[in-house]
């Protein structure tokens, strides 16, 4: 069933067990698990079944440090969520990323890749994804992984005959939550808005927040404030500990052995082993060679910088204005730390029109980010020369500590943490169950659970970690 607002679904009688707030892929997922085990679902969506203007001005907000994406544009919010921009790129977690690490501060996961396994399958089939490939040592430190480019996912539109035609879920467009209701041991409802007015409240015996990396944790601080502490009794944590994937072009490469298999783009991706972070105390990330990333007469110089001779290639650029270094492109992301500093927190000033305080995010990457940079290049470099495999440069402005660039990716508008999972209530918010410390009908799902990001794009391991939580719902419903 879906209905057009909350007015059409109050009218209808339905009586959930599980309300399940945000309609975006963990939200669609842990509905659609709940319901083939026949429990009753309320899947409210903020936004209608597309884009408007109206809707996606709840999105804004301000930045606090870092340059970083307009809030209203990193993400979207109708029927399907951020999926409905999504680019498709797909990677789970590598085992290590859910380890403790001596050299990381509060790094570690209360679970292990182990936990989440089982659901690699059913994610594969939501994702249309097919396994992935084992990964291919390259050097003595690094190795290939495979990046699956899928074709995009939008859920909502994936997903809409099935969730339309279901007895079991009800979707409710152009609904939001502007806040929870609770007294410190349990949810007691939520307060609705709806075609732009109050429109009374929800019940239900479960609740689940699943309305992104960034609103799980502006609806949890209001819903904590309003409440005077009754939705997020442990709440040191809230809203901290927030994390992106910094992205940036360091260097250009010179291959000369091509000794490694590019996907169909022309790219390639590595990462150090555990060994190698462990030794150079660096957290995880990825190098990324792109071959193809000139046009024109650049492409063409670029491909003579490898099979001309070098000095042709040197006049070449010279006479055409060009700064080509290389065949390839080096780009490189990383796991940025989880820091107590990088927080979302709620705007003094300004509200959205449901009267809800907007984001202000506190973002800034620090000296860890400026070293796994340089180091992880260098680590790189050295090895892809002992290979023999070419030579590598790294950008002035990483070797120089200049400020980062304008005009390069900035991040990967990858939203993790704000509602860490942890087993210290003073160091997360939720449990290894996904369920808030000290509440026992509250849940959380999405990114915004990472207790650290790895270096991979999070949808994935999103999706998986949804499958993992409605599972765990339907299990503890049936049993009570």
């Amino acid at each position: 069933m879906i209905f057009q607002d909350a007015a059409a679904y109050a009218a209808s009688g339905f009586a959930p067990k599980v309300c399940v707030i945000g309609a975006g892929p963990a939200g669609i997922t842990i509905a659609r698990r709940l319901a083939a085990a026949g429990i009753p679902v309320a899947l409210l969506e903020a936004g209608s079944n597309e884009w408007t203007e109206e809707s996606q001005d709840a999105y804004k907000g301000v930045t606090v440090g870092d340059p970083y994406f307009d809030l209203d544009a990193t993400r979207l919010r109708y029927f399907g969520g951020s999926s409905n921009h999504w680019a498709g790129w797909c990677r789970i977690l590598e085992s290590y990323d859910f380890e403790p690490k001596t050299h990381i501060r509060n790094s570690g996961w209360p679970i292990r890749r182990s936990d989440i396994e089982p659901h690699f399958d059913e994610t594969y089939d939501i994702l249309g994804l097919s396994p992935f490939r084992p990964d291919v040592p390259i050097t003595d430190t690094f190795r290939l992984f495979q990046v699956i480019k899928s074709e995009p996912v939008r859920f909502g539109e994936k997903y809409a005959a099935e969730l339309g035609a279901s007895k079991t879920i009800a979707v409710v467009l152009n609904t939001e939550v502007t806040e929870l209701s609770g007294d410190g041991r349990s949810v007691t409802g939520g307060k609705l808005w709806s075609r732009g007015q109050a429109a009374g409240e929800i019940h239900a015996p479960y609740f689940v927040v699943a309305t992104g990396g960034l609103e799980n944790s502006r609806l949890l601080l209001w819903s904590n404030e309003r409440s005077n502490g009754g939705v997020v009794p442990n709440a040191a944590a809230l809203g901290r500990y927030w994390m992106e994937h910094p992205m940036y072009i360091t260097g250009d490469a010179l291959i000369t052995n091509q000794a490694f298999e590019l996907d169909h783009e022309g790219e390639a991706f590595f990462m150090p082993s555990p060994e190698a972070i462990a030794r150079l105390e660096l957290p995880n990330f990825h190098v990324q060679l792109e071959t193809a990333p000139y046009r024109g007469v650049k492409a063409m110089i670029a491909g003579m910088a490898c099979y001309a001779a070098p000095e042709t290639t040197e006049w070449l650029s010279h006479k055409l204005g060009q700064r080509l270094q290389c065949t390839a492109r080096v780009h490189m992301d990383w796991e940025q730390l989880p820091r107590e500093h990088n927080r979302v927190a709620l705007s003094t000033t300004e509200r959205d029109a449901a009267g809800v305080p907007r984001i202000e995010l506190h973002w800034k990457k620090d000296e860890s980010d400026r070293r796994v940079m340089l180091e992880g290049m260098r680590l790189f470099g050295e090895e892809f020369a002992r290979k023999d495999l070419g030579r590598i440069h790294i950008s002035e402005w990483v070797r120089n500590g200049e400020d980062y660039p304008d005009g390069m990716e900035i991040a990967g508008n990858h939203h993790m943490g704000g509602t860490r999972m942890s087993d210290d209530p003073k160091l997360g918010v939720v449990d290894r169950d996904c369920k808030v410390h000290g509440m026992s009908n509250l849940f959380v799902g999405g990114s915004s659970v990472f207790a650290t990001s790895g270096q991979c794009t999070p949808t994935t391991t999103i999706v998986t970690l949804a499958l993992r939580l409605g599972e765990h719902l339907s299990r503890t419903i049936s049993n009570s």
